[in-house]
């Protein structure tokens, strides 16, 4: 792992493991996931109704009690995901399916459509579920919550909150 200190929120049998490209700056910094004051995860997982209060990026591990973990593709911190090497999002993404088979989340969700294609190489990729599953485990690409993405917040809440109606849908 870098030595930024950022590690994993997961345990066996999650509702989403979510999984972010890599840390942002601000992220390495403070030690924690999505960490930068214009990042939307929290605010969005929030209105997506995966929790039941806005959780700050210090209190990330409260997230486990609401099913849901995060994991990276990437471990080098950068300012913006583009300054990734294809090699470095290729690598993760195996070790994501590695960790995937390990704890079997009943979704996935991968934060970013370049990201998803780069390291499971698809060349043409919608939002939302994947025809591709992991084992048992749906995968789903949903917006990254990045400030820099120009998404609405409507917009990203609608795409996270389609992935949570769909877990229920499952009794999940």
């Amino acid at each position: 792992m870098e030595s930024h200190g950022i590690s994993d929120i997961i345990q066996p049998g999650l509702r989403v493991l979510f999984c972010g490209i890599n840390p942002g700056k601000s992220s390495a910094h403070s030690g924690y996931h999505f960490a930068h004051p214009g990042n939307r995860f929290w605010k969005t997982i929030f209105q997506a109704r995966f929790t039941y209060t806005q959780l700050r990026p210090e209190q990330e591990q409260q997230l486990l009690d609401t099913g849901c973990g995060i994991t990276m593709l990437v471990e080098r911190p950068t300012v913006q995901a583009s300054e990734l090497a294809g090699s470095e999002l290729r690598s993760g993404g195996e070790a994501l399916v590695s960790k995937v088979e390990r704890y079997q989340p009943a979704a996935l969700a991968v934060l970013g459509k370049q990201a998803y294609q780069q390291a499971f190489r698809r060349s043409k990729v919608e939002w939302g579920r994947q025809p591709l599953t992991l084992g048992k485990t749906e995968v789903w690409v949903l917006p990254n919550p990045s400030g820099l993405n120009r998404a609405s917040q409507e917009a990203m809440t609608a795409a996270y909150a389609e992935l949570d109606l769909a877990l229920k849908a499952r009794g999940i």
